[in-house]
């Protein structure tokens, strides 16, 4: 099989980081789907409707994210195929994943419009925004489909060692989203909607790029028309694996929500704050958490590979740079977050900006927290124990309720702004024990088999 960057030999820190690259460059463009929204929303409509913007976050990060989740376990049986050189197993898992991801996509489609407005009601959010909420939600997640089917698609390329294609056309559909942004918010005034629009439909040329690539261009994949069926037994199977990764989507994300209704207690100005400082943080982010995607590939192949030692090895070295990573984006986020944050606003607005530097300043400090999140959670994962997803999850859902709940009402908004590396930390912990235990028992294995080599 052709593998351009091959991850089963050579330099291993080398190859993830060339592999991880390009998922950088994919993530910030991505990212620039939520930012676009948000600068263009907060400049060329109002501050009420950045907030509201921001305010479905946490909602859509139960709802998306869980989505997500699901097709990031989907794909990982393709990893240890292509380790494993079986080329009919890659068809059988990639098309598989891709019949059951827009399958489930269709019932969160309805699943997402029958409790966005119950779910908004709870975390909140106040009169003056929840129609501008309501109305960026009721088009947005009818994309919910083609989201899945994109990121699964680019999930198949990844587990096949392609990380490039899908950062050129995931390009492609951003520059889509920017135009329309443009045109549908600035120049025919549809607001929040048009925000919304602009997105749904750069969000379908995503699936339909990433899709002609994988099924018509790719040639790790060889998927014909026949194999997109439904195979309840590869369904089940690759829902066993993926429903653990979108429960700690769901689980982190109704912490979020505890911690979003304590922000929306604070007023629109600070909400517009919190949200504008999360855009700048979720951007320092992506070099971490590329690191720790291409940590699950890496780890998935050599694991079909059989190569428990140096999957130990690597690890420990991803690590220590991802950590590294996190000293540097720290200081970038602290240099550089407030000139993004008034980018955010084209009027002066003293409380949304105050808000922005105390939280800004809160995260910089603990962002070593959420490095060894990303290496931890995706080893494991690549190593297909999804299961320590949810627990992980749990842990962030402590973090953020007892800062939403008990720390928020004593200490105000300076405690809102600890509750991500809170969350981090109470994740770190059980993500620590359950690798240190698995790395024993691959160790055991790297020994067995190096000792059978020998004879």
């Amino acid at each position: 099989m052709k593998q351009k960057n091959s991850m089963l030999n050579g330099n291993a820190l080398k190859s993830i980081i060339i592999f991880a690259f390009p998922i950088m460059l994919s993530s910030l463009l991505q990212y620039n789907y939520t930012l676009v929204d948000n600068i263009i929303v907060g400049r060329y409509v109002s501050t009420d409707a950045l907030a509201a913007v921001g305010n479905v976050g946490s909602i859509n990060s139960f709802i998306i994210g869980a989505a997500l989740g699901l097709t990031s376990g989907f794909t990982i049986p393709v990893a240890h195929a292509f380790g494993a050189g079986d080329k009919k197993k890659i068809t059988l898992y990639a098309s598989g994943s891709i019949v059951t991801a827009f399958l489930v996509g269709l019932f969160l489609v309805l699943f997402a419009h029958t409790v966005s407005s119950p779910l908004l009601r709870l975390i909140g959010t106040p009169k003056e925004i929840i129609n501008l909420s309501k109305s960026y939600v009721n088009i947005l997640y009818f994309g919910i489909p083609f989201q899945m089917l994109s990121n699964n698609f680019t999930a198949i390329s990844r587990a096949v060692g392609e990380s490039k294609k899908p950062l050129y056309l995931f390009a492609v559909s951003c520059i889509v989203n920017f135009a329309l942004d443009l045109l549908l918010v600035k120049q025919f005034h549809l607001g929040v909607e048009g925000a919304a629009a602009a997105t749904l439909v750069s969000h379908i040329a995503a699936a339909f790029l990433t899709g002609f690539y994988v099924i018509k261009i790719n040639k790790n994949v060889e998927i014909k028309r026949s194999d997109l069926r439904l195979r309840p037994k590869i369904a089940l199977e690759q829902l066993n694996l993926g429903i653990p990764v979108s429960l700690q989507f769901t689980v982190t994300s109704i912490g979020s929500m505890c911690l979003q209704s304590a922000v929306n207690s604070f007023g629109a100005n600070v909400m517009a704050g919190f949200t504008a400082a999360g855009r700048a943080e979720n951007l320092t982010n992506i070099p971490m958490s590329g690191l720790g995607v291409a940590t699950q590939t890496f780890v998935g192949q050599n694991y079909g590979a059989e190569n428990y030692e140096r999957i130990v090895k690597s690890v420990k070295r991803i690590l220590l740079l991802d950590i590294l990573v996190s000293v540097v984006m720290s200081v970038t986020l602290y240099k550089i977050g407030m000139p993004l944050v008034s980018l955010f606003s084209s009027e002066s607005n003293p409380e949304m900006m105050f808000a922005a530097k105390h939280y800004i300043t809160a995260i910089s400090l603990c962002y070593s927290l959420v490095a060894v999140l990303f290496v931890l959670r995706n080893a494991l994962q690549g190593l297909g124990f999804t299961y320590s997803n949810t627990i992980a999850g749990a842990g962030e859902l402590v973090g953020r309720i007892l800062i939403a709940f008990v720390l928020t009402p004593v200490l105000g908004f300076d405690a809102v702004c600890f509750a991500g590396p809170a969350a981090w930390l109470l994740a770190d912990i059980p993500l620590a024990v359950i690798y240190l235990h698995q790395r024993k028992k691959f160790k055991k294995a790297a020994d067995k088999k190096i000792a059978l080599e020998k004879g």
